[in-house]
């Protein structure tokens, strides 16, 4: 994955254009999902097995459906996060 941070918050990662500081929950690794707060190693692998089992997320909003995260974390953390879609 090529990422180039290009200015102002932005990057393009892959020829896609996004917000540098956001943590995307469709490509991050365990440890960048553990800067976010409130996401210690049990959550994060959650997230990872979650993304892996269904293909990724089709939004932000579908974190909730991951086993310890609710809609106060995922509002807590929706400036910080993002769900790029990668395309096969």
């Amino acid at each position: 994955m090529a990422r180039t941070v290009v200015g102002a918050g932005v990057a393009v990662v892959d020829g896609v254009a996004v917000a540098a500081d956001k943590v995307d929950l469709n490509t991050a690794d365990i440890e960048t999902l553990q800067t976010l707060s409130g996401i210690g190693p049990a959550r994060a692998e959650a997230i990872i097995e979650y993304r892996e089992t269904n293909s990724g997320f089709m939004s932000v909003d579908e974190l909730v459906n991951v086993s310890g995260i609710g809609i106060k974390t995922v509002e807590s953390l929706r400036e910080r996060i993002t769900a790029t879609r990668q395309d096969s």
